[in-house]
């Protein structure tokens, strides 16, 4: 093991970098090779990780001024998506128009802010070329689900294709699912030979790696999945389509981040970590927010490194937003998604 982190050191000062959003721009994590007895010695005490989790939205949470400040850094870290089977070029303009301006004009000014936007746009390919027209002259990226989305059971080969036809259509992140049948089956091997083929068709755009967390039976199976996706070279490990029964939730996520922290303390490297799927209030926002500069640090609450995989939860901390500067709650109506 200790050759591998030495190898991945030797590559981080030539690794391509990518700071959207972030103070400082982070080497990609090239990923190391395959060792089954680091990954296989990962276990989850789940009494343990419920114990701590319960222990968060019970908290004394942020108030005031620092909940506000809070909220805004929420909006800079969503992946403002639609995965609609009837999707429209004009539905995902507005939302790029959204995602430009995601709070009212006159509640960002009474905030004492000039300019946010969120972290990024998710789309299907096809929606591909109206999202990165309808967000030209930004720096907000365009993010495209991939590889069979969501079963991810398409012939293999063209899941690769697919990758590769959304990077050329203009994409510069691509959310991937993994095999689920690897993980039950323990077929590591496969899963992290295909996390690297996903890695290699994806070239300079970043890849997060949707391991559907609800499909995957145990606690432990996340923690062993995540590990052999960031060691194949994932950029971020995500937890769920948004499609299963079960999807984002604090045990899982306590999980994730746990095996991120893991990594990072091994080799190095920064992978970032995306909940998707059910978060759609404010204060689950600030939640996942604690959970993450708790675990992890501050900086891995920039975009770079976080995102919410998110359409509605926008909607209402922008009311959050509207009640911290009028005192009063407003319709939903007045904060338009699109």
């Amino acid at each position: 093991m200790d050759s591998q982190i030495a190898e991945a050191s030797a590559a981080k000062a030539a690794a391509p970098t990518s700071g959207h959003g972030s103070d400082s721009a982070l080497p990609r994590n090239p990923g190391v090779a395959l060792d089954l007895d680091w990954a296989l010695g990962l276990e989850a005490n789940t009494s343990a990780i419920e114990r701590r989790c319960a222990s968060l939205p019970g908290r004394r949470t942020v108030k005031k001024d620092h909940q506000a400040a809070w909220l805004l850094k929420a909006i800079t870290c969503i992946d403002l998506t639609t995965l609609a089977g009837d999707d429209t070029e004009a539905r995902v303009r507005r939302l790029c128009a959204k995602a430009r301006q995601p709070v009212r004009a006159d509640i960002l000014s009474q905030l004492g802010m000039s300019e946010i936007t969120t972290g990024a746009v998710c789309v299907y390919h096809d929606m591909i070329p109206a999202a990165v027209r309808a967000l030209h002259g930004t720096q907000i990226p365009v993010a495209a689900v991939s590889t069979g989305f969501p079963a991810g059971l398409s012939p293999f080969h063209l899941r690769l294709e697919e990758i590769k036809e959304s990077v050329k259509a203009g994409a510069t992140e691509i959310d991937i699912v993994i095999s689920r049948r690897h993980v039950l089956s323990g077929n590591w091997q496969a899963l992290y030979d295909e996390m690297k083929a996903f890695r290699a068709a994806c070239g300079d755009a970043h890849v997060k790696a949707i391991l559907a967390t609800g499909e995957l039976g145990t606690l432990r199976n996340v923690a062993r999945a995540s590990m052999i996706c960031m060691m194949a070279g994932a950029d971020f490990i995500k937890t769920s389509t948004g499609k299963e029964g079960v999807n984002a939730t604090l045990p899982v996520s306590l999980v994730m981040i746990r095996a991120i922290r893991d990594y990072y303390e091994r080799t190095g490297f920064h992978v970032g970590y995306k909940p998707a799927g059910g978060i759609s209030k404010a204060k689950d926002a600030l939640v996942y927010l604690a959970l993450m500069k708790e675990e992890l640090g501050k900086r891995w609450v920039q975009p770079d490194l976080f995102r919410f995989g998110a359409s509605s939860l926008l909607g209402d901390i922008e009311r959050q937003l509207e009640h911290h500067v009028t005192g009063a709650y407003s319709a939903g109506y007045r904060h338009p998604m699109a």
